[in-house]
């Protein structure tokens, strides 16, 4: 069995459960912003929401948007596909989406057992692509700020994952080898795909077992698997 030395964890559908924490915080976000004027229910809107957010996000994963410009346009389009036109709103969404979503800290089960158990054995570390602003809040209020010695962000590299460099940038900014280092992420493309390509061993953390075509170093369904063999 390898000995590694640097753990790498994704942090969003990771161990912070981005699914359960959006939902929460849209059904509060719909009620505060009256948005059953405009839409049939909370269902329709939602799912809305992430047909334009998922479309978007994939742009600006690739560079082709700006950040500024995926925060409010995911929320305008939405409005727009109910025939509603309102930037002012769009941006009010926006603004409450990122400044709330860091304060709900769901995360996945075991995520604090696995980390107390990996910490005293391992150097932890973040590689998150999502946004700067929020990532560190969202470690804070959910008890994990503790356990990783740097977080690593895609806006801080200028590339996201999963582009190589991040991982590059990654692995050299603690003085690591490679051989030494462990990703753990939830996308098998982002995560895994990224992370392989550079060179670096792979967990993919798949907690429905979605089919996929990647094939990690390893695979899991639930953190507490990591005990397994670290």
């Amino acid at each position: 069995m390898k000995k590694y030395k640097h753990l790498f964890f994704d942090l969003d559908r990771t161990l912070w459960d981005f699914e359960k924490n959006a939902l929460e915080l849209f059904m509060d976000i719909f009620k505060n912003r009256q948005l059953d004027k405009i839409f049939p229910d909370f269902d329709i809107f939602y799912t809305t929401y992430k047909k334009h957010n998922d479309a978007l996000w994939e742009l600006y994963r690739h560079g082709k948007i700006k950040k500024d410009i995926l925060r409010y346009k995911r929320f305008s389009e939405t409005l727009e596909e109910f025939g509603f036109s309102d930037a002012n709103l769009a941006k009010n969404i926006g603004d409450d989406y990122v400044n709330l979503s860091p304060y709900k800290n769901n995360l996945f089960p075991n995520t604090i057992e696995t980390l107390e158990y990996l910490y005293p054995k391992y150097k932890l570390y973040i590689i998150t692509n999502g946004f700067k602003e929020v990532q560190f809040t969202k470690l804070k209020k959910s008890n994990l700020e503790r356990f990783f010695t740097r977080v690593i962000t895609s806006e801080d590299v200028g590339v996201q994952k999963p582009n190589p460099e991040i991982f590059h940038y990654s692995v050299s900014s603690v003085n690591a080898k490679k051989i030494e280092c462990l990703m753990i992420g939830d996308d098998p493309e982002v995560d895994i795909l990224g992370a392989r390509k550079y060179g670096i061993d792979q967990v993919l953390f798949n907690t429905e077992n979605k089919k996929h075509s990647e094939k990690p170093t390893y695979e899991i369904s639930d953190l507490s698997e990591l005990k397994n063999f670290l």
